[in-house]
């Protein structure tokens, strides 16, 4: 069953300085991951903000509507169909296809919808029965 561990952002930082630190944590562990994002606009600026992270240690990721493959795939709009390890959802949204995954990490930025959307998506979760984690995340 896929399990669900909810990363609450209580700091300055911003949520795409954290899915960064997030994503990179998980893929040096060795898994494949698909970060979902709200659209188009977000997927681009989290492309080039991982492109620029940092220089010692490359993270091979992609655009997933570029049909190129990596072990980091961005995407929006589409199902990925390659794979099933972590999905890290920055959509605010529940995906449709999250249960495919061995584990879905949700960011949950500061502000107060963010936190609300948050709030259905664990309901969501639970009452469908998933194991969920709570991670409240300080300042690095």
């Amino acid at each position: 069953m896929t399990r669900i561990d909810f990363y609450q952002i209580e700091s300055s930082e911003t949520p795409l300085a954290f899915a960064c630190r997030l994503i990179e944590k998980i893929y040096r562990r060795g898994h494949q991951v698909y970060i979902h994002t709200p659209g188009e606009e977000l997927s681009k600026e989290l492309d080039d903000l991982l492109w620029s992270l940092r220089p010692d240690r490359f993270i091979p990721h992609c655009l997933a509507a570029s049909g190129d493959q990596a072990p980091v795939r961005i995407g929006h709009n589409l199902a990925p169909t390659d794979h099933q390890d972590v999905l890290v959802n920055l959509s605010g949204q529940v995906p449709e296809f999250f249960s495919r995954f061995d584990r879905v990490a949700e960011v949950v930025p500061g502000d107060t919808q963010s936190r609300e959307s948050a709030r259905n998506n664990y309901k969501f979760y639970q009452d469908r029965g998933y194991p969920l984690d709570y991670h409240p995340m300080k300042q690095q």
